[in-house]
């Protein structure tokens, strides 16, 4: 559920700086101009934080609180003060009366975002978008690397062109970055002098902005000490050197929630289209299985009437396929699809085990199953 700040100043043109703040964030934001709409709007909207204002007109910030504060239903309500003194006498009149934390005008964003986050809950808006990203969107992904080797690995290593790779070789450039874009996948090395790897990841971890970003430790594969600690840190996973570019893009998939179903089927004039990797995973047949139901009853909702499950690149058939392609044709049979199995020579041999008791025939192509 979205969180809602109440932001209660006389200054349109604060209460503007307040709202381009969190535009990437899934924050709703209340506005009152003076005390007391600020109480009449507290009392209707029950946000979850004030930002207050002391210097207003018809009530200001300081009576407001003390009403706030007296207010039963109401005294809940985090209250971060905004103020143009940062006079001891003013902070200590407030601070007796109940707040959370202050701001002293002028102020940056980042300085609100980094405030508001320590009281409240930020989330990116991408994070609670309903409509998940595909593995073909643009992706912003940092690699922070002094190694130009690496680096360069990391810019071409990628299958996807819209992933668009930021090396930077320094904590500094980092923070800078990340500051500046907002990144989706951040990838430290923790071979980076002074242990500035680890300090890096709790610096970005402590920034609203990115407390909820994949943050992955880039290690040799046989630092196995290395590697736990890494864990021990909290970092989002762990990526070994030599680098497993498919294996790190899957990674990476489930780690930013993206939609990886387009790896596997493709709805294609009149039919659907399920294609099963070469050497096909327990991790690639658990993936493909989650979006089997949900696929096979959107070609039936599309007007759809067959399926194809093309296997042809496969050495062999294990039980896991197996188990998949019988899944594929119950789902087609309640759903009064036409399902096809294409694959190869060998496919078939064995799929004739299976042919008579369930209703196995394999097609030696895509084209061949759908003359049918």
């Amino acid at each position: 559920m979205s969180k809602k700040c109440l932001t209660v100043d006389d200054s349109k043109a604060v209460r503007m700086i307040v709202k381009k703040a969190f535009t990437d964030f899934d924050l709703e934001i209340c506005e009152g101009t003076n005390g007391v709409e600020g109480l009449a709007a507290a009392s209707k909207e029950n946000p979850d934080l004030i930002l207050l204002d002391i210097t207003m007109p018809v009530m200001d910030g300081i009576e407001m609180l003390t009403k706030l504060k007296a207010d039963n239903s109401l005294k809940h309500i985090p209250v971060i003060m905004l103020t143009a003194e940062a006079g001891k006498e003013t902070v200590l009149k407030i601070a007796k009366i109940g707040i959370r934390d202050y701001i002293v005008k002028p102020f940056s964003e980042e300085t609100l975002i980094e405030k508001v986050g320590r009281v409240i809950d930020l989330r990116p808006i991408s994070e609670t978008q309903e409509k998940r990203r595909k593995l073909t969107d643009p992706l912003n992904i940092m690699l922070v690397e002094d190694k130009p080797a690496i680096a360069e690995q990391f810019r071409t290593g990628f299958s996807y062109p819209s992933w668009k790779v930021n090396v930077v070789s320094s904590t500094g450039e980092a923070i800078d970055t990340a500051q500046e874009t907002q990144q989706d996948v951040v990838i430290i090395s923790l071979s980076l002098p002074h242990d500035s790897g680890i300090e890096l990841f709790r610096i970005l971890r402590s920034n609203p902005r990115h407390k909820y970003t994949p943050i992955f430790a880039l290690i040799v594969k046989t630092d196995t000490h290395e590697q736990a600690r890494a864990q021990d840190t909290g970092f989002t996973n762990i990526v070994t050197k030599p680098v497993d570019f498919h294996e790190l893009e899957t990674k990476i998939a489930n780690a930013a929630n993206l939609d990886t179903s387009e790896k596997y089927f493709m709805f294609d004039k009149d039919y659907l289209l399920i294609s099963l990797p070469e050497n096909p995973s327990n991790h690639s047949i658990n993936e493909v299985n989650g979006f089997l139901r949900e696929k096979i009853t959107k070609a039936v909702d599309n007007g759809f009437r067959k399926v194809v499950v093309d296997v042809h690149t496969l050495e062999a058939l294990n039980m896991n396929v197996v188990k998949f392609m019988l899944d594929a044709m119950k789902y087609c049979q309640e759903l009064t699809l036409k399902c096809y199995v294409v694959g190869n020579e060998r496919i078939d041999q064995e799929a004739k085990a299976f042919e008579e008791s369930k209703g196995w025939k394999v097609f030696t192509s895509v084209e061949a199953a759908l003359e049918t």
